[in-house]
């Protein structure tokens, strides 16, 4: 074989290998990527990495109620407050319900500042009773939404927050479903008082389709003009 035969086949060579290369990252680039968990931005979030939930509690006041137990764990180095399901959430149709005291987080001195409050949501499927679209039983939480509610200084009535919802359909772990509540009616009295003496909020789950746990992280209380509240601690 002559040298630039030679040389040629080398080159042809070089060539069939880059573009196998590039077909193989390619492939791999189209595969969706696994989420992860959002750092917190403001400097007066709740971020459990204390470890302290003193001030969270499992609410089951009534049949439809998911049973739980609230721990911190870390996921992906990242510390949230986790519900652990006692099982068969998705089958009964049950809902996770987590309740906050807002009076331990920032004082009751600020509670009628309170204007909204953000967070961060998160699901892990511990089951594969999700059915996907082309009928596979998948280890995924599915869809992820729910809403909220608290009692008000007026005459202590019920208030509904606004409904979050996201999704996860490829992941045993969901990335954050950002959630925001707001006393859109604070200027009618639907809102805090310093005079409350247990002032909290009811975060809660429902429409899951799989087995699965809940997750909190990244809990903000702002004032009307959007400035974060400190908190006690």
């Amino acid at each position: 074989m002559s040298y630039k035969k030679l040389l040629a086949s080398a080159f042809m060579f070089t060539m069939l290998a880059a573009s196998a290369g590039c077909a193989e990252n390619e492939d791999k680039s189209d595969e969706p990527a696994a989420p992860a968990p959002v750092e917190a931005s403001d400097e007066n979030a709740v971020t459990f990495d204390d470890d302290d939930f003193s001030f969270a509690e499992v609410i089951c006041d009534d049949s439809t109620s998911a049973e739980g137990e609230l721990s911190v764990v870390e996921v992906q180095g990242n510390k949230m407050l986790k519900f652990t399901d006692s099982g068969n959430v998705a089958m009964e149709e049950r809902v996770q319900k987590i309740r906050i005291n807002a009076v331990s987080l920032i004082g009751a001195e600020n509670l009628e500042k309170v204007s909204r409050i953000e967070f961060d949501l998160y699901a892990d499927a511990t089951d594969d009773l999700l059915v996907n679209e082309n009928g596979e039983n998948v280890k995924a939480p599915g869809w992820i939404g729910g809403g909220g509610g608290t009692v008000t200084a007026d005459d202590e009535k019920w208030y509904d927050f606004g409904e979050f919802s996201g999704g996860e359909y490829n992941f045993d772990m969901s990335g954050a479903v950002h959630a925001e509540f707001k006393f859109l009616l604070a200027a009618g009295g639907q809102k805090w008082s310093a005079e409350m003496e247990d002032a909290n909020f009811l975060i809660m789950r429902w429409g899951i389709q799989n087995e699965s746990n809940m997750y909190i992280d990244n809990i903000v209380f702002y004032d009307e003009e959007g400035n974060s509240i400190p908190l006690l601690k």
